[in-house]
């Protein structure tokens, strides 16, 4: 029968535990810890044997958890963040960000507009280091030990804190002389004889346009010749005059600027996409969260191709 373990020291093991997997080694979390492999080797043995589980893979030159160390992993890194949460708070003490935050962001939004405010970030708080993590779909923040996504779009997850960042604005789009002869189409019923693009993510049959000046929505039936999940790939396809694409504003900024792309029925647009940053519920939220949010909200509305948030959050 398996000895029980006080709760100080199951504290000290999973600690262990999670600097065994940072480091990728004994040694890297002995020295981390401040103390000699031999005991973390000891301490290792100890959380196995109370577990009754192996938790790591072992071979000449690696070290990597199982499945049930990979659950074990996630699990202690989030109590050990909790208890670190929980002792500033009772201590009354104003908690220095550090540590580090594990961030799910759009593949192409996360390459292109928001490596500003993340480098930003990290010039404010030297303590944190990032996990960049570039999906398109939305993590399960719990078993993957994600702290917040930044996600472009409506937000219909139940159970997550919904911060409203800032809004995408989006207009049609085409190569010089798509339309043929003659200046480009300022009518937006003239787009839907138009070849078309479409971002499945977003769109696939249809658009709906907003007349600016009158308010006045127009839905458009589109056949796309091409349907993609990427905005690159979208955004290529465009300048490379195989269609008419609804795209969003930052993304197309320079090659508008450059004559690449020309903007279609300038006085038509869709409808804005909403830009949320969420996160778990949690009454103890970690400094460097706070810090990330604050940031993040700070910036978004400053980016090129972007606006302020119309209102503060879902």
């Amino acid at each position: 029968m398996t000895k029980a373990i006080a709760g100080a020291d199951r504290l000290e093991l999973l600690l262990t535990f999670v600097r065994i997997v940072d480091g990728g080694s004994l040694s890297a979390a002995a020295v981390a810890l401040g103390t000699t492999q031999p005991t973390i080797s000891r301490r290792l043995q100890q959380l196995e044997r109370s577990l009754g589980l192996n938790l790591l893979q072992r071979s000449t030159h690696t070290m990597k958890p199982t499945e049930d160390g990979q659950r074990c992993y996630e699990h202690a890194r989030a109590l050990l963040e909790r208890w670190d949460a929980v002792e500033a708070d009772l201590r009354g003490v104003q908690e220095e960000p550090r540590g580090r935050l594990r961030v799910v962001v759009p593949h192409a939004f996360g390459q292109q507009q928001l490596v500003a405010p993340l480098l930003d970030f990290l010039r404010r708080h030297p303590e944190v280091s990032v996990e960049w993590l570039l999906h398109d779909r939305l993590p399960d923040f719990i078993a993957q030990g994600v702290d917040c996504a930044i996600r472009v779009g409506v937000v219909e997850e139940p159970g997550l804190v919904a911060v409203r960042l800032a809004e995408v604005p989006r207009f049609v789009v085409a190569a010089p002389g798509l339309w043929g002869s003659g200046a480009p189409p300022a009518d937006a019923r003239a787009l839907e004889a138009l070849p078309w693009l479409a971002a499945g993510s977003f769109y696939r049959d249809e658009v709906e346009l907003q007349d600016r000046r009158s308010g006045e929505w127009l839905r458009l039936a589109i056949r796309p010749r091409l349907t993609t999940d990427s905005l690159y790939a979208l955004r290529e396809a465009a300048r490379g005059g195989a269609g008419a694409a609804l795209i969003s504003s930052w993304l197309v900024a320079e090659d508008l600027a450059a004559g690449r792309l020309v903007q279609l029925a300038p006085d038509w647009a869709a409808a804005p996409l909403p830009v949320y940053l969420l996160h778990p519920p949690a009454r103890l939220q970690p400094a460097r969260l706070r810090a990330f949010i604050a940031t993040m909200r700070a910036a978004m509305p400053t980016l090129s191709g972007m606006v302020a948030p119309t209102r503060a959050s879902a």
